[in-house]
């Protein structure tokens, strides 16, 4: 089963918990003072609905929050996001109810010892001793080992779109919706099997060598607005894996452009800003609307 890209998917989910072609996005040359990314809107007579791709964590010193994204945003009465952040208390008894092993059953437990071998070597690696991470359900420890390497190597949850998306519509006080809930979010980790657990645990140890270039170029697709990069980056090898595509990607789509479908008959301006990978590709919540019957038009800026 080829996970890298199961990996990259739901990585950012515990990190908060995404466009021509990769060649493309390998040499163009990104100004980090003007980034693009890109932007879709959809409209009729009494209401406009923007779709934006994000990205959950962000270096500091990108700029994006301006030209076209910052027009539409601020022609926005609604932000709608994939989900509002729960209480602190919340996650923090999710992870004590559900991210952590019981008592006995630690990854030296489940892991085979030379998968748990590759595991301390990757834990290591990034400053994290294997014992802290043991108490840990595998894929817990798979995502922890995912986003650890992010703030070493310079990006930020806080300067990530949807943090930056949420400050600004706050100072605003414009209304906040969230498409999906901290607990069907949560659900996409815990319903895997402990095999896939353990297969996604692996994937992201035999990969650690690759995340500062992984990280750079998802960025880069990002921020120039290759959507044909991003899909190939967030997305690619989904197909050699079914069931996660359909639970991650196609079915969350189909509810999503559903919502659009409805909320289009509604008044208003609405902004919405889900992970870049859920606008690109062929199962792309775009693709959804068209068969719906609405057309997503590209802003070109």
């Amino acid at each position: 089963m080829n996970l890298k890209s199961m990996f990259r998917k739901l990585a950012p989910f515990a990190a908060l918990l995404g466009l021509g072609s990769p060649a493309y996005a390998e040499e163009a040359v990104l100004d980090r003072s003007d980034a693009d990314p890109a932007l879709w809107v959809l409209s009729d007579d009494d209401t406009t609905i923007y779709l934006f791709g994000t990205m959950h964590a962000l270096k500091t010193d990108l700029v994006w929050f301006d030209d076209a994204v910052s027009e539409a945003f601020g022609k926005s009465d609604e932000l709608v996001l994939e989900m509002l952040p729960p209480p602190p208390e919340e996650m923090a008894g999710f992870v004590q109810s559900a991210a952590l092993a019981k008592p006995g059953n630690g990854l030296s437990k489940v892991l085979t010892p030379d998968q748990y071998a590759r595991f301390e070597a990757a834990a290591s690696s990034i400053g994290l001793p294997a014992q802290a991470l043991e108490p840990m359900q595998p894929w817990f420890a798979g995502v922890t080992l995912a986003t650890a390497p992010l703030q070493q190597l310079g990006y930020s949850a806080e300067a990530g779109a949807e943090q930056v998306l949420q400050e600004a519509a706050t100072e605003r006080a414009m209304q906040m919706v969230g498409l999906e809930t901290f607990e069907q979010q949560m659900g996409f980790f815990t319903g895997l099997s402990q095999e896939d657990q353990v297969a996604f645990l692996m994937s992201g140890v035999d990969d650690m060598g690759e995340m500062q270039q992984t990280f750079a170029d998802m960025e880069k697709a990002w921020a120039m607005g290759d959507t044909a990069a991003t899909a190939e980056l967030l997305n690619e090898g989904m197909e050699d894996t079914p069931k996660l595509h359909e639970v991650l990607l196609k079915n969350r789509n189909a509810a999503w452009a559903e919502w659009i479908d409805t909320r289009m008959k509604a008044p208003g301006t609405v902004f919405v800003a889900v992970g870049a990978g859920h606008l690109s590709g062929d199962d792309s919540v775009q693709s959804m609307l068209s068969a719906k019957g609405l057309t997503a038009t590209r802003i070109e800026y």
